[in-house]
């Protein structure tokens, strides 16, 4: 029997001169396929000859037409009766493959293809099986739609300088495609498909690009993660088992897309996650890191801590890229916990999916929400009373499960996050529902202001206020509104927080409540009735006015912010270039923007103008009595958290001193990373203090202490 040549590209194909290719080899790129060429092509009423692939192979029978070859969708030049797949080739002309570097396939498709160069298979699409081939009369196991028709952007399939050398031949070469229907009663079917080359000098041998074409990824200087799907396509639900390669080579080398995994080489379980955001053409993931038998795989990726469940957050409508990740920095800075993240870029298959934040999801742990595991056993006495992540968000119709309505006014829904609503018990429901409930009776009292305090940890309330009024975004106190209670035997009151969602924070929102930098945002968006009645305590607004003091001269100094900013964009901006080549975006609306840049820098410069004004009005607004005692009120609330490290001095110079208070445990470890997650160093401090501060550059830098791999405490540091 006649067997074709595989060849799945990015996957198993070893590429050895590659680490020494860049983009500065490609001079400029020409398309060679167009969709709209005259292909031969057959309908799939039978199975087609077993070489119909091949470039020898005779196609001087089949029927001719201008592509794209389908019906349905306006999107086809040559409209065809509904068939269960259609079979495609053309022949085209290479003249000097010398100066080809490379080339790429983009495919815009309905509803699956594998697609074949001179017999060799070299992309495919919505197959699921990677070695499968289907019939000419079987289904892909879902449908897919072309996107090109309503200004969406192919998919991508490079094909990289050894791989293009081994199968391409000056003279004629042959590109064939086999297109499958979702089924004979499908809406449409559709096969548009173009090839296009990287030429290496000033050459033009064949035609312009087309207006949407955008050069495949090469190699990144962050991080790069590689998601292969064996041909299937990640959903809403349920996720799907994948591959995932992480790439970090580490600050001042490349990452290129065929080189060995550094961080994670393994098995994922990955899903499309959002709500808004689901409808962009760039999409949200949360995966699992897993064992070949799907059991959970705790593992460090990126120097995070180690953890099983993970977001992939894709920048799209902030168009800055770092609303989030600077916002989970400050968080980082002033509460117990936000998510730590890194930047990096995201290839899906072949398809380069631009600039991503990988972020810890929220959920017990002791290195994320470090509050007691609340099991199944755990139904009556102080264990029933603690370990609980509760969240406010969209209602949901299946209320039973996924949460409830809260009785009092404005009626939030609050939902069970961690446990989720399959791992609590009845009693434990039961139990978090009447305890909020008990809270907002209280709340609801004439008396809430002598007894707030008995449910309500206030600081992180505080912490949790001016993080969501600095950022002012739209989801504040409404949406993504998590919150955490403690067990008794730890205080047993509800912690705000962690923080979550700023995509839609400073000014990056065109509805419902203003976007400029005055005026608070949660008369605007707050749900619950409580957080409106807390505000309004006088003390309470007096601990916000003297927090808001101590912070704006430390952590929120807007020369501090400002180079928050710069470092962030510093760092991610050569990705972001790629990002917006990808997706054109710039000086364009994407929901719901209020300010449309033309470029990436006036987007970056309006989130820093828009954060330099919100600091002074807030300045000028704040909360509270400016006779307020600040220094007994700040005080006693410092001395609620017990620290083992001591650091100063704190800007530094040359050194910085790391000292053990009386209550530490002195066998831990200090890592010093860089503000991009980079680890400079490690050191014990009970053996001393290492000598490499001197040799660091100014700026900011971060460290956490350790003992037995458990973080401790974490801070930032300054090098003047």
């Amino acid at each position: 029997m006649f067997e074709t040549k595989k060849v799945f590209i990015l996957c198993s194909l070893l590429i050895s001169s590659f680490a020494s290719f860049g983009q500065s080899e490609i001079d400029h790129w020409e398309t060679a396929v167009y969709a709209d060429d005259v292909w031969a092509y057959r309908l799939g009423t039978s199975a087609p000859p077993q070489d119909w692939m091949m470039p020898d192979f005779d196609d001087s029978a089949w029927l001719s037409g201008t592509g794209g070859i389908g019906y349905g969708d306006g999107d086809d030049n040559t409209e065809i009766a509904p068939v269960n797949s259609i079979f495609l080739r053309i022949d085209f002309d290479l003249i000097d493959t010398s100066q080809i570097t490379m080339a790429v396939l983009h495919a815009d498709y309905d509803d699956a293809f594998v697609s074949y160069l001179n017999g060799v298979e070299i992309g495919r699409g919505n197959i699921g099986d990677p070695t499968a081939i289907l019939d000419y009369d079987e289904s892909p196991p879902t449908d897919h739609e072309a996107v090109l028709y309503n200004g969406g952007l192919p998919d991508a399939f490079p094909l990289y300088p050894n791989t293009f050398d081994q199968l391409v031949q000056e003279g004629q070469n042959t590109l064939a495609i086999q297109v499958n229907n979702f089924g004979i009663t499908s809406s449409d079917l559709s096969g548009n498909f173009f090839f296009s080359l990287g030429i290496s000098n000033s050459s033009f041998d064949y035609g312009p690009t087309p207006l949407w074409f955008f050069e495949p990824f090469l190699s990144t200087h962050i991080p790069l993660i590689h998601v292969l799907t064996q041909g299937q396509e990640i959903q809403n639900d349920p996720r799907i088992v994948a591959q995932m390669k992480i790439i970090d080579n580490g600050p001042g080398e490349l990452n290129f897309i065929d080189a060995p995994a550094t961080d994670y080489d393994g098995q994922i379980a990955i899903e499309i996650r959002g709500e808004s955001s689901q409808f962009f053409e760039k999409k949200n993931y949360a995966f699992e890191t897993q064992t070949e038998a799907g059991e959970n795989n705790n593992i460090s990726l990126l120097g995070m801590a180690e953890e099983n469940d993970w977001i992939l957050h894709g920048p799209y409508s902030d168009k800055s890229l770092i609303r989030n990740a600077l916002t989970f920095e400050i968080g980082n800075d002033l509460m117990e916990y936000a998510s730590s993240t890194r930047f990096c870029e995201l290839i899906i298959n072949d398809d380069y999916r631009g600039v991503y934040v990988l972020m810890e999801k929220i959920k017990q742990d002791d290195s994320r929400v470090d509050i007691a595991k609340l099991l199944p056993e755990d139904l009556e006495g102080d264990e029933l009373t603690g370990g609980y992540i509760i969240e406010i968000d969209r209602d949901n119709p299946n209320l039973e499960e996924e949460g409830w309505y809260s009785s009092f006014p404005s009626y939030p829904f609050y939902t069970y996050h961690d446990p989720g609503r399959d791992e609590l018990m009845p009693e434990q429901k039961t139990y978090i529902r009447d305890w909020i409930s008990d809270f907002e009776l209280a709340m609801n009292s004439p008396s809430y202001e002598s007894t707030y305090q008995n449910y309500l940890d206030i600081e992180s309330f505080i912490d949790y206020f001016l993080v969501n009024e600095l950022t002012k975004h739209i989801d504040a106190f409404k949406l993504s509104f998590y919150m955490y209670k403690q067990k008794d035997s730890d205080g047993g009151k509800l912690h705000m927080g962690p923080i979550w969602d700023f995509n839609l924070g400073y000014g990056n929102f065109d509805f419902a409540c203003e976007p400029d930098p005055e005026g608070w945002i949660y008369p605007c968006t707050a749900r619950v009735f409580w957080l409106e009645k807390i505000i309004g305590i006088e003390a309470v607004q007096d601990q916000v006015y003297c927090r808001w003091q101590q912070l704006r001269e430390d952590k929120l100094e807007t020369e501090l912010l400002m180079s928050r900013i710069d470092s962030l964009v510093s760092y991610v901006e050569p990705a972001a270039n790629r990002n917006f080549n990808r997706f054109e975006i710039l000086g364009n609306y994407v929901w719901p923007n209020f300010f449309i840049g033309d470029t990436y820098n006036e987007e970056v410069d309006y989130l820093r103008d828009w954060l330099d004004q919100r600091l002074f009005w807030m300045d000028q607004n704040m909360l509270g009595n400016a006779s307020a005692n600040c220094g007994e009120i700040l005080r006693i609330n410092e001395n609620k958290i017990k620290m083992p490290l001591k650091v100063y001095p704190n800007p530094f110079s040359n050194e910085v001193t790391f000292s053990f208070s009386d209550h530490a445990n002195k066998n831990g470890t200090v890592v010093i990373y860089s503000i991009m997650g980079a680890k400079l160093m490690e050191f014990r401090p009970i053996e001393g203090q290492p000598d490499g501060f001197s040799e660091l550059k100014r700026g900011i830098y971060y460290y956490r202490y350790e003992v037995n791999n458990q973080p401790i405490q974490q801070g930032k540091i300054i090098k003047e």
